[in-house]
């Protein structure tokens, strides 16, 4: 059974979030165990805090006031710890994965601040384009491309992920380009390895077509290798804008087949569900969710 202490702080979450849902994931409860509490407070009031139905809540002339009243009570009996453990707060371990491109050019550059400010602070990553064991690896926090299904992590969709294919200027410029799905066989292209399967992963396009060449010019397992590739002009493929765009911006890569692209993924940050988030966890997720949605250091178009 919640104290009143836990009522009210999960009341606060639904008042500032403005749904049940998006409370529960920001706190690592359930939906339910949001309704629960806010019920409860409810009895122990005897004022309906919000208005409900089967779409969506509202909370009350009651509850805006109960909520400023609480949020000034959490706060002073928040400040009787905070100075004691804010130093502990922002040093110790946090577990992060990623894939590895993105890793190597974008978590570890956005990281440098937080390194910078708190020292105490250790980052332990792990790239790895498939998703990891939190459990096992003591992951706090993750990055990844694609659905992320699993319940036992809270997951915050971040940006747009297009998918482009891409050539050389000089490569285009010999050969010239496919101007539809069915010329891509004349041409020397590259597929990237499955590490988990040993298969390569299908191009995609619009309206659910996917395309495997057939004998490809490049095979590896490496986005970064793919990259280098074809940025040399060995071949066409089919990479992600945040790889692309700089390259592209830079005139040292092409796209071609761009009424064929297909809708774009999403990047997604996440934390293990189970059991509270501390400090120095929340201080980097929410700086990481800040960096990753910046279209202007996180490229999500060409």
């Amino acid at each position: 059974m919640l104290n009143r202490m836990e009522m009210v702080r999960i009341f606060c979450a639904a008042a500032e979030s403005g749904s049940f849902r998006e409370a529960a994931s920001r706190l690592g409860i359930s939906p339910q165990g949001v309704t629960r509490a806010v019920q409860a407070l409810e009895s122990e009031l005897g004022e309906p805090l919000f208005h409900r139905n089967t779409r969506q809540v509202h909370i009350t002339a009651f509850g805006e006031g109960y909520a400023q009243q609480a949020r000034l009570a959490l706060e002073q009996f928040d400040a009787l710890f905070r100075a004691h453990r804010a130093e502990a707060e922002f040093s110790g371990r946090i577990g992060i994965t990623a894939p590895q491109a993105i890793g190597q050019r974008y978590l570890v550059p956005f990281l440098q601040p937080l390194m910078a400010a708190h020292p105490a602070l250790q980052f332990d990553l792990r790239l790895d384009d498939q998703m990891t064991d939190a459990v096992e690896a003591q992951i706090d926090i993750g990055i990844r491309v694609g659905l992320i299904k699993d319940r036992r992590y809270v997951a915050r969709s971040l940006a747009a992920v297009p998918m482009c294919v891409v050539a050389s200027p000089a490569l285009i410029n010999t050969l010239g380009a496919p101007g539809a799905l069915s010329e891509l066989d004349n041409f020397p292209l590259s597929v990237l390895m499955d590490r988990k399967n040993g298969r390569p992963w299908p191009w995609l396009f619009a309206d659910g077509h996917s395309f495997l060449p057939k004998q490809p010019a490049l095979i590896c397992d490496d986005a970064e290798t793919e990259l280098r590739a074809l940025l040399s002009g060995s071949g066409f493929g089919q990479i992600p804008a945040y790889l692309a765009a700089p390259y592209v911006q830079a005139g040292r890569l092409q796209t071609v087949l761009a009424a064929y692209a297909p809708p774009p993924w999403e990047l997604f940050i996440y934390r293990p569900q189970q059991g509270p988030v501390s400090q120095r966890v929340r201080l980097v997720f929410d700086h990481l969710k800040q960096a990753f949605s910046d279209p202007a250091r996180f490229p999500q178009t060409l």
